[in-house]
């Protein structure tokens, strides 16, 4: 009896590797430019025609190899980077699998000319669809180059998926840009249908980035290195202006290999909520090192995707080096240190009558009669309702000024935005993104001490909630006490309001309550508890700050700019709108066609 299960032959099963491998002209300038790196080369060239469905070419002046090296790395699983189970567990070099060049060679017309260092020729290989029709002698420089022509040729039904020439290419070059950015050490050129597409010459990161991705985004990155036990992050984080609608400009390696790993993806986006609106990506090159025997990169041949031994310890690693690099806001211009006098009477002012440009003392408590904006910046409120000259020429001048602070203010438009110079620069500060950044910084410094300061409201308010709410409140009192919302039953789905977040005392808390309680409740498994806590504090921070058009004294504009430079994250709102907006000299100059 005949069986129905067969062996494949050798050519099929070439065929059906080249397919996990293969994807596209560009995977095949992956594995081919990753064997150049491994082998230590300085300058890789890559040529391709017809968008690579003609010709890829990819040339290196690396250790190269012997005529018996060459023959082998041309069977499959045939490697010098690992030969035992255990080299598994310690790798180190990007290609280690041994299925590229035997994959590439299946599905192509190839030549591949090696010369290793030390020798007086080199070695010619050619073959077609995985097979070796000729090999010789050949006289070259030492290196490696390797041609592959006709890429799909004996596999039609491959070659029809293929987009434009011009979409390859396209897919060539931003497969190139990843290695070239893994590698700033080693010089690139990129040569599509004879013209010269990029040449990157070795050298630091910050010119490879511009060099490759253009300098309007390298001059929004920002240098970042972090070491810790085990792991270090380096590379270059961008500032939130430079954000993208896609994860494109992410690139991030483990150990200098590429990867996109949603692990590291969620611990970026993560240091960037409260920078960025929903559905915004920043632009970050991030280098992770890690033990390589605590990164398992044999999770799928295209050696994109990574397992970490320690996710939790990789993921908060990472989270909290980005933040504390993000929350010193490096984009923003450090001023020079220098002493501030508050003496109205040295300047020959009253507190009454002091421009509003003049720095004043930052206590804020005459503002809508009473003291919301002093508490919403975070000061003390135990003094006098109105501003004693007295007690501006005794305030101790400030040693250094943050950014906001040096800021010389001009006035304000619509009773909304603040206009501001710094230096030659005209800047357009948002009052109630500034106000909504100050607040929520000091109600998540309140969390993490303990609670939210509350205050007993005058009269207990009942409030009626559906079954389902009544639910959610049962479940997370905990909570909504430490978040300062205190509650008592009454009966049935009712409870009592007995005290509401001090700085939403004055304000809409019976609004923000109803929306935490809705948000807590669409509460899932795809939010950690951090994240979600964090969410309520940005609700209460923006009901409690001041909306739609206030005048604003110069003592609270003043107080406002002095709060902004005590609290990190401060050039975004935590719901990652812009806190202020630049307009350059030449850019005023070239309004009034004086450029």
């Amino acid at each position: 009896m005949s069986t129905r299960i067969k062996i494949l032959p050798e050519n099929l099963t070439n065929k059906i590797s080249a397919g996990e491998v293969v994807e596209r002209p560009a995977s095949v300038v992956k594995e081919l430019v990753e064997n150049c790196i491994d082998a230590g080369a300085s300058e890789i060239v890559v040529e391709i025609e017809s968008g690579g469905k003609r010709l890829i070419k990819v040339s290196d002046n690396g250790c190269g190899m012997s005529r018996e090296d060459a023959l082998l790395a041309l069977e499959r699983h045939a490697t010098s980077k690992i030969s035992s189970d255990d080299d598994l567990g310690f790798i180190s070099t990007l290609g280690f699998r041994g299925e590229a060049l035997p994959s590439i060679a299946s599905v192509s017309r190839w030549v591949l000319a090696t010369r290793e260092q030390g020798c007086i020729e080199g070695t010619e290989i050619y073959g077609e669809g995985g097979r070796i029709r000729d090999v010789k002698a050949r006289g070259m420089a030492e290196g490696t180059i390797i041609e592959v022509r006709n890429l799909f040729f004996n596999t039609p039904a491959r070659l029809k998926f293929l987009k434009s020439n011009e979409t390859e290419a396209g897919h060539v070059g931003d497969q190139l840009t990843r290695l070239a950015l893994s590698r700033p050490d080693v010089r690139f050129t990129y040569v599509n249908d004879g013209r010269t597409v990029f040449r990157a010459l070795n050298g630091a990161l910050e010119d490879r980035v511009a060099a490759l991705l253009g300098r309007s985004i390298s001059a929004g990155l920002y240098p970042l290195e972090c070491t810790g036990e085990e792991l270090s992050l380096k590379g270059l984080a961008g500032k939130p202006d430079s954000n993208r609608s896609s994860s494109s400009h992410l690139y991030t390696f483990v150990n200098g290999r590429f990867v996109r790993d949603r692990l590291i993806q969620h611990a970026i986006m993560q240091s960037y909520r409260q920078l960025l609106e929903r559905g915004r990506y920043p632009v970050a090159i991030l280098f992770l090192n890690t033990p390589v025997e605590d990164v398992d990169v044999n999770v799928h041949p295209t050696k994109h995707e990574v397992r970490f031994r320690n996710q939790s310890l990789v993921h908060d690693f990472i989270a909290s080096a980005l933040e504390k690099h993000l929350g010193s806001t490096p984009w923003m211009a450090k001023p020079a240190i220098k002493a501030v006098s508050y003496s109205h009477a040295e300047q020959g002012l009253t507190a009454e009558s002091s421009a509003i440009s003049v720095k004043e003392t930052p206590f804020v408590y005459d503002t809508f009669g009473d003291v919301r904006v002093a508490e919403q910046v975070g000061l003390p409120v135990d003094v006098p309702s109105k501003f004693a000259p007295q007690a501006v020429e005794e305030a101790k001048p400030l040693e250094t000024e943050g950014f906001f602070s040096s800021l010389r203010v001009i006035g304000q438009y619509l009773g909304a935005y603040l206009i501001c110079q710094g230096g030659d620069d005209l800047l357009i500060i948002d009052q109630h993104a500034a106000h909504e950044r100050v607040a929520f910084e000091r109600l998540r410094m309140d969390f993490s001490a303990g609670e939210v300061e509350s205050q007993g409201v005058l009269f207990p308010e009942v409030v009626e909630f559906t079954h389902g709410e009544a639910s959610v409140v049962d479940a997370h009192m905990p909570m909504l006490r430490k978040l300062g919302f205190h509650l008592d039953d009454f009966g049935g789905t009712a409870k009592v309001l007995n005290a509401v977040p001090r700085i939403l005392a004055s304000g809409p808390y019976m609004q923000a309550l109803r929306d935490i309680i809705e948000e807590v409740a669409s509460f899932g498994k795809s939010r950690t508890l951090d994240v979600l806590q964090e969410d309520l504090l940005v609700r209460i921070a923006c009901h409690s700050v001041i909306r739609g058009r206030s005048s604003l004294s110069g003592n609270e504009i003043n107080a406002l700019l002095a709060s902004l430079d005590s609290v990190p994250f401060a050039s975004n709102c935590p719901h990652g709108r812009p806190v202020y907006r630049t307009i350059t000299r030449p850019d005023v100059e070239k309004m009034f066609k004086r450029l």
